[in-house]
C-alpha cells in the first residue's frame, strides 16, 4: 500500500492578504504544493490564494462536497484569525495550520505568515477547536516526515498545564500592580475583525486590576488632529526631528496629518487623565485620515504614555505595568519568527518602538508603512542587551501572565520598521510551541532588563498564573 493510500485526504485552504508581496506569496504557495505532493499526501482544493471571504467561502462548499479527512489551512501570509475559526466551525475533520517563515533580510515583511498563525493559535484556543500546527519552509530539511506528522494529527497544540498562582504579593512587582488600580486606558476605535487576540472585558479588567477603559470614536481622534494648531504641529515635527534623519524625504502632507496624530493624542491625553492609550491604527488611519499612526505612537511610548496598536487594551496594560516596574520606555510588539536553526527570534513593528530602544550605532530614519505607503514611521534595529517580554494574556480563557527572557543582539536589521533580532534564554523551538499551545496573543511587551522577578510579584499580586516562555 502505497503513502498516498494511506494518508488522509486532505482538503487545503490557502490564505493569504493581497497587501503583501503577492508575487513571492505565490512563490512560496507553489513551493508548499509541491512538498505536499513529494510527501505523498494526496490532496484536493484549489491551487489559489483566498484573499476574502467570499472566495474561501466558496472554496470550502466545493471542499465539503468533496468531503476530505482532514483541513489544511496553509497560512501563506498574514490574515486575521476570522476565516480560520470559520473553517474550524464548518468542518468536524481534524484540522491543521502550516505556516512559513521567510528571510531576514532587512526589507519588508513580505508574508508575516507566523503573525497569522499566531492569531489563530489564540482564536481556536479560546474555541476548544483542537488543531495541528507546522511553521516551517516547504525545503526545510525532513519537510515530507513533518508534513505527514500534521496531517495525522500528531502535531496538535495541547494546552499547557497551568500552575496555580503563587501565593503572597510583596516586593516592588505587587506594589506596580497595585498601582494599576485607578489606571485609565483610552480606547481609541474598535479592535479589527478577526483580532480576538486584542478583545478585553470592561468588567474583567476591573475585578483584575482596577483598570478602568474610556472609550473613543476614531472619528474623534482625527477630528482634534486636524484641528491642532500649527505650532503644536511643529513642536512635534521638532521633536521628530532631533532624533529622525530624512524627515523632508516623505510625503510632505501625509507626514503633517501623522504628527498632528500626536498633538490629538497628548490632547486626549491631558483632558481626560488617561495613562495609556489602545488604538486601531489600520486601516482608517490611512484610508480615512491619510497619515501614520506609528510614529506618533513611537514618541508618546518615548514620553511614558504607552500605546498599543489594535486597540489593543490589555497590551496598553501589560506595557503601564512593565513600564512602571522597569522604569523606562516599553516597545509593544509581534513576534514575527523563530528560527531553530540560529536559535533567535524577531520582535516587530512597524515603526513604533522608543527611540531610547535604537542601536545607537544605526541612525533612526523617518519612513512609509510597507504596506500603506504613508508616513511617519521610525526605522531602526533595537539596541543589544537583556530583555524582558511579558504579557497579562487571555489565553484560552483563563487570564495568566507569560514572560520570557533573554539577549537582544546585535544584529542587522531583520525587517523593515523597528525590529530587534533576540536569543531568547530557551532554545527556540521550546519557545515556539510553547507559544502556539499556550495560545498566546500575538502582542507581547519588551523592556530592557531583567525584570522577572518583580513580574512574578505582580502576577502573585494579580492572582494570576505565571508560563514562563523561556
Amino acid at each position: 500500500m502505497t503513502a498516498s493510500q494511506t494518508l488522509p485526504l486532505t482538503g487545503i485552504l490557502a490564505l493569504a492578504r493581497p497587501t503583501f508581496d503577492m508575487a513571492f506569496a505565490e512563490e512560496k504557495l507553489h513551493a508548499m504544493l509541491a512538498a505536499l505532493g513529494r510527501a505523498g499526501i494526496p490532496t484536493v482544493g484549489s491551487a489559489t490564494l483566498l484573499f476574502d471571504a467570499d472566495a474561501a467561502r466558496a472554496e470550502m462548499a466545493l471542499l465539503q462536497a468533496a468531503e476530505p479527512q482532514h483541513v489544511l489551512v496553509m497560512q501563506v501570509t498574514f490574515t486575521d484569525a476570522a476565516m480560520t475559526c470559520e473553517i474550524g466551525e464548518s468542518f468536524g475533520q481534524p484540522l491543521s495550520i502550516w505556516a512559513i517563515p521567510e528571510p531576514r533580510l532587512g526589507g519588508r515583511l513580505r508574508l508575516n505568515s507566523f503573525c497569522g498563525l499566531n492569531l489563530a493559535s489564540h482564536a481556536l484556543g479560546l474555541r476548544g477547536r483542537r488543531f495541528s500546527w507546522l511553521y516551517a519552509a516547504p525545503d526545510a530539511a525532513g519537510i515530507d516526515a513533518s508534513l505527514i506528522d500534521l496531517v495525522l494529527s500528531r502535531r496538535l497544540a495541547e494546552p499547557l498545564d497551568l500552575p496555580e498562582p503563587e501565593a503572597g504579593a510583596d516586593g516592588p512587582g505587587a506594589a506596580a500592580a497595585r498601582r494599576l488600580a485607578g489606571l485609565r486606558i483610552g480606547r481609541i476605535g474598535e479592535h479589527p475583525a478577526g483580532f480576538d487576540t486584542c478583545a478585553y472585558d470592561a468588567g474583567t479588567l476591573r475585578r483584575m486590576a482596577g483598570v478602568e477603559v474610556e472609550e473613543f470614536a476614531l472619528a474623534d481622534l482625527f477630528d482634534r488632529a486636524r484641528a491642532a494648531g500649527e505650532s503644536e504641529v511643529a513642536q512635534s515635527r521638532e521633536l521628530a526631528a532631533q532624533s529622525l534623519a530624512g524627515l523632508a524625504s516623505v510625503d510632505q502632507a501625509e507626514l503633517d496629518r501623522s504628527l498632528r496624530l500626536k498633538n490629538a493624542l497628548d490632547q486626549l491625553r491631558q483632558e481626560r487623565r488617561l495613562d495609556a492609550f489602545a488604538i486601531r491604527c489600520w486601516p482608517e488611519a490611512f484610508t480615512e485620515y491619510g497619515g501614520a499612526v506609528c510614529g506618533p505612537v513611537s514618541m508618546m511610548g518615548e514620553a511614558r504614555t504607552p500605546c498599543a496598536c489594535e486597540a489593543d487594551v490589555y497590551g496598553a496594560v501589560t506595557a503601564r505595568l512593565l513600564q512602571d516596574i522597569a522604569d523606562a520606555p516599553v516597545f509593544l510588539a509581534d513576534l514575527v519568527d523563530l528560527d531553530e536553526a540560529d536559535g533567535t527570534a524577531v520582535v516587530w513593528h512597524c515603526g513604533q518602538a522608543p527611540i531610547s530602544m535604537r542601536d545607537p550605532d544605526i541612525a533612526a530614519h523617518a519612513t512609509i508603512h510597507t504596506n500603506r505607503r504613508m508616513p511617519l514611521l521610525y526605522q531602526f534595529p533595537l539596541k543589544p542587551g537583556r530583555v524582558t517580554l511579558a504579557r497579562i494574556s487571555q489565553a484560552q480563557g483563563r487570564p495568566r501572565m507569560v514572560m520570557a527572557g533573554g539577549e537582544m543582539l546585535k544584529r542587522p536589521m531583520a525587517f523593515t520598521g523597528t525590529s530587534g533580532v533576540l536569543r531568547l534564554d530557551a532554545p527556540a523551538g521550546l519557545v515556539l510551541e510553547r507559544v502556539i499551545r499556550s495560545g498566546l496573543e500575538h502582542h507581547m511587551a519588551i523592556a530592557y532588563g531583567d525584570h522577572r522577578t518583580a513580574l512574578r510579584q505582580a502576577a502573585a499580586a494579580l492572582d494570576l498564573p505565571v508560563i514562563e516562555l523561556a
